[in-house]
Order: C-alpha cells, then sequence, then structure tokens
C-alpha cells in the first residue's frame, strides 16, 4: 500500500479509504481536485500530506493551524494521523468549509475548529499562538509568509509545501522571513511515489514575535509584497 511507510493502523487506513471516496463524490459539487484517480489521490494528497512527519516530531507539538485547507490537505491527513493534535483550519471559501465539515463528522475526527474567514484577517487569540503553520498550493511563498507567520508562536514554525520549482519563489522571499522575525532551517527534498513529482517542504521557525502591522490587507500584501 502506498501509505504503507506511515505505520497506519488499520482505523486509519480505514479513515483514508472513506476519505478518498467521499472527496470524488463530492468533487463536483464543491470543485475540490482535478485529480480523481484515487491512486493518485493516494500519492499526490494523502501521502504528500503525511511526508511533514519527516520534517518535524509531531508528536511532541499540540496545537496546528491550516492556512487555505480546501479538501483538507495538509491538514486532516495529518490528523488522522495523530488524533491527539487541536486542529485549526482557516477556509475562506465557505463551500469548502461545509464539505470539511461534513469530512470531519464521517470521519469522526475531534478537536477540528473550522473557520470560515480570510487568513489575513487575523484574530487576536490565535497572534503568536500555534505550534506549526502550515499551508499548500495557497499562494506564492513573499505573499504567504505574511499571511501565515503572524499565526505561529515564537520558536515555533511554518511549513510551506511546494512543487520543485521553488528556488524562484524563496529568493524572493528572504526580505519578507527577515522582517517578519523568523529564519530559514530547511528545504525537504522529496520525490512522490511513482514518479509523480518532486516535491518539497520549506521549514521557518519564528525566532521573535511578530510586529503587529502585520500582516496588511491582501490587496497590499500582493501588490507590495515584503
Amino acid at each position: 500500500m502506498i501509505l504503507d511507510k506511515f505505520n497506519l493502523s488499520e482505523k486509519q487506513k480505514e479513515q483514508f479509504r472513506i476519505y478518498a471516496d467521499f472527496l470524488v463524490l463530492e468533487n463536483k459539487k464543491y470543485n475540490l481536485t482535478t485529480i480523481t484517480d484515487i491512486d493518485e489521490i493516494y500519492i499526490k494528497h494523502f501521502y504528500d500530506s503525511l511526508i511533514i512527519q519527516e520534517v518535524i516530531e509531531i508528536n511532541n507539538i499540540k496545537t496546528i493551524l491550516d492556512i487555505g485547507s480546501g479538501a483538507g490537505f495538509p491538514i486532516i491527513p495529518i490528523k488522522i494521523a495523530f488524533e491527539h493534535l487541536h486542529v485549526t483550519i482557516i477556509e475562506p471559501t465557505l463551500k469548502r468549509c461545509n464539505f470539511l465539515k461534513q469530512l470531519c463528522e464521517l470521519l469522526e475526527l475531534t478537536n477540528v475548529l473550522i473557520i470560515n474567514k480570510r487568513s489575513e484577517d487575523i484574530s487576536e487569540e490565535h497572534r503568536d499562538y500555534f505550534d506549526i503553520v502550515t499551508a499548500r498550493a495557497v499562494a506564492n511563498l513573499p505573499v504567504l509568509l505574511e499571511l501565515t507567520i503572524p499565526y505561529v508562536k515564537v520558536n515555533g514554525c511554518f511549513l510551506a509545501l511546494k512543487g520543485s520549482s521553488y528556488n524562484e519563489e524563496l529568493e524572493k522571499s528572504i526580505n519578507a522571513i527577515n522582517k517578519l522575525r523568523s529564519k530559514l532551517v530547511d528545504t525537504y527534498k522529496y520525490d512522490l511515489p511513482s514518479n509523480l513529482g518532486k516535491r518539497v517542504i520549506i521549514k521557518i521557525i519564528k525566532i521573535n514575535k511578530t510586529n503587529r502591522i502585520y500582516p496588511r490587507k491582501y490587496k497590499t500584501i500582493k501588490k507590495n509584497h515584503l
């Protein structure tokens, strides 16, 4: 099985089977993914999400936030594999929030909070709060950093899941990383099974609290990133 390396229990394997079937069933209604082949779902979505555990020791953390989860990647596969996590999802599209709520009920996942709002509209109780913040296929890294780093607690980390052509994005992000009082610590490169692509996880540690002027309005960030 594609996910064997992650030592999943029988219950977890069944949750992933239910997830894949539900994703295919509901995809046309919610416009969630262009990937509808079951094997590709397992590789490009599930495997690609679970690989995060090779970058950080998830058993040692408690709180995790995912920005722009869409169909739930990478956060729902991580939650299936690590039941102890307290998960928060910020997703601006209401219909995708509805899908995620139905999915969590179907999978019987607990301690999952789904917030329907834009990530730049940060709540004060969430600023400098989360052990880990993740984002996958949301925005270019220079823009994404300002939308995510304010949520990370000091000594916590942001994990950006990117494709193989990440170098240019990273080069343009150095100023943003510094201004957001953070530090690049790793670019973890890996190949998906069955030669389905190369990926990278960019790991950024937060070394001090974020200046309260960030995040700015999205239009401003997109027009003039840090």
